[in-house]
C-alpha cells in the first residue's frame, strides 16, 4: 500500500541516479514508506525524503534495519509453512511493496509450480515493477491489482482477483508490516475481517505487525518519525494484535516476535526481540 504501509523491498539492481527515473504521479519530495524500507534495505528505489526520514528513524531506532530484514525472512519461511505443509495454492498478497527477489510467488512456486498469486497495491512505483518483474511460473499464475486495502469491496470483486483465484477454494491472506500504518479511526480490525469473510473454510492469515512492547522509548521515536512525516502509524501491542486473529486458530507457535517464528536453521538468540520489534504469526479459518 502507497502512504498506509509497505513490507520490507530490495535492491532491484537498477543503475543511475533514483531521480532521472521519477514514475508519473510519484511524489519524490516527501517520504513514502516503501521507498524508506527500500533504503533501509540497502535499495536503489528511494529519494532524499525517504532517506532522510529512514535517517530519523533510525536515529530513534538504531535497529531498524534489523527489524526489515527479520519481516522479510518471516514472510518467506510463511508462505514456505503454507505451501509445503498447509497445502495451499492461492495467495492474496496486499500491501506488495517493489518487488526483490525472492518475492512471494517465487516462494510458492518453488514448492508447488501451479500456485497463483494476485498482488495487490496502489503505489505507481510499485505498479510499475510488479507489471515487469511479477510473472510467476508457466504453470502457475501471477497477477497485479492496483488497489487500496481500504476499499476491500473493490479487491474483492475485481476482475484481476476473480479471474485468478478461486474464492470457493482456500487463499492465504498476506498483510505483511501494512496494519501499523492504519490507526484505528482507519478500522484496520474491520478490514481485514471483511477480507476473511470472504474466504472460504481452510484459508489463512499471515500478518506481521510493529510493536512497542520490547522496546517502547525507542520504537514510539521511531514511529513518530514516520508520523512527523505525514505517515501514519501506530504500534499496537501483543493483546491488541491478536484481535487480527479473532474465531481463527493459530498456527504453532502462535504470536511471536518475527525471529521466533519457525526459525529454521538459526537460533533466535541471534537477533533480540528489541531488534525485531515485530509480531508474526499466522492462523487457519475453520
Amino acid at each position: 500500500m502507497t502512504e498506509a504501509g509497505r513490507k520490507p523491498i530490495g535492491d532491484l539492481g537498477r543503475s543511475g541516479p533514483p531521480a532521472q527515473r521519477e514514475p508519473v504521479g510519484l511524489h519524490v519530495d516527501r517520504a513514502h514508506s516503501a521507498r524508506m524500507y527500500d533504503y533501509l534495505l540497502g535499495g536503489k528505489e528511494n529519494f532524499p525524503a525517504d532517506r532522510e526520514a529512514a535517517e530519523r528513524a533510525l536515529a530513534g531506532f538504531p535497529h531498524l534495519r534489523i527489524t526489515a530484514r527479520e519481516n522479510r525472512a518471516f514472510m518467506h519461511r510463511a508462505v514456505r509453512y503454507l505451501a509445503e505443509q498447509a497445502g495451499i495454492r492461492q495467495f492474496l498478497d496486499i500491501g506488495t511493496g517493489i518487488p526483490t527477489s525472492q518475492n512471494l510467488h517465487e516462494v510458492a512456486q518453488a514448492v508447488s509450480p501451479e500456485a497463483r498469486v494476485v498482488y495487490t497495491d496502489n503505489d505507481p512505483i510499485v505498479l510499475a515493477h510488479a507489471r515487469a518483474l511479477l510473472t510467476g511460473s508457466p504453470s502457475g499464475r501471477t497477477a497485479y491489482l492496483d488497489a487500496d486495502l481500504h476499499d476491500v469491496e473493490a479487491i474483492l470483486t475485481s476482475a484481476e482477483l476473480r479471474d485468478t483465484l478461486d474464492l470457493s477454494e482456500p487463499v492465504a491472506l498476506s498483510v505483511i508490516a501494512i496494519l501499523h500504518f492504519f490507526p484505528d479511526d482507519q478500522d484496520p480490525f474491520g478490514i481485514v475481517r471483511a477480507l476473511l469473510d470472504a474466504l472460504p473454510a481452510g484459508s489463512y492469515l499471515t500478518l506481521t505487525h510493529a510493536t512497542a512492547d520490547f522496546d517502547p522509548a525507542a520504537d514510539r521515536q521511531a514511529a513518530q518519525a514516520y508520523r512527523d512525516r505525514g505517515i501514519p502509524m501506530q504500534l499496537r501491542r501483543r493483546e491488541e494484535i491478536a484481535r487480527f486473529f479473532d474465531g481463527l486458530e493459530l498456527v504453532d507457535p502462535g504470536i511471536q516476535a518475527t525471529h521466533r517464528w519457525r526459525p529454521e536453521g538459526y537460533a533466535p538468540t541471534e537477533v533480540t526481540d528489541a531488534q525485531a520489534s515485530i509480531y508474526g504469526a499466522v492462523a487457519v479459518k475453520k
